[in-house]
């Protein structure tokens, strides 16, 4: 085992590199942004090496919008889009791609954190462009619309944007 932190699992042990024995101890223990660096000694040999942990994000994790992090679920993005799109002439194949689309849009980001409202505004810009009605369904819930005003302005921009592109 070496000194990685999961989001799920923080290693606690850790084997002696020279011995093997799993009986070590922390002796310091320095946190940076990225990652924490441990000193360790072998209660066994007495042995001191260092560890770094970080996280291990091997997947694109989101931040919502209380603070809680959790890991991009593709799954639970399309089942949005096909929520909005749901009874309108929109393929599943459209979806396919809006869903790709904003997902590769995540992955060409240099951070492996994103907020859930990038991720809204990515998905609001594509449904705009591919249906008002699902666009207007998904902003009016992703916006949450406190009163009918909010909701009118925002129709009437895509009956304005609808007529100019006609």
């Amino acid at each position: 085992m070496w000194g990685l932190m999961s989001p799920k699992r923080v290693v606690t042990t850790m084997d002696c590199p020279d011995c093997g024995d799993d009986r070590t101890r922390v002796v310091d223990t320095d946190r940076n942004p990225d990652t924490v660096r441990r000193r360790r000694e072998c209660r066994r040999c007495g042995f001191r090496f260092t560890t770094y942990e970080r996280p291990e994000w091997g997947t694109l994790q989101v931040k919502k919008r209380n603070g809680d992090i959790e890991p991009f679920d593709r799954d639970k993005l399309r089942a949005g889009v096909e929520r909005a799109t749901e009874k309108r002439p929109v393929g599943d194949e459209a979806v396919t791609e809006l869903v790709d689309g904003v997902a590769e849009e995540l992955r060409e980001r240099d951070t492996r954190i994103v907020a859930s409202t990038l991720i809204g505004d990515a998905v609001s810009e594509r449904l705009q462009e591919l249906d008002g009605v699902a666009y207007i369904r998904f902003v009016s819930v992703y916006r949450a619309f406190s009163d009918p005003e909010e909701f009118l302005r925002e129709l009437d921009a895509v009956l304005d944007r609808e007529l100019n592109t006609e």
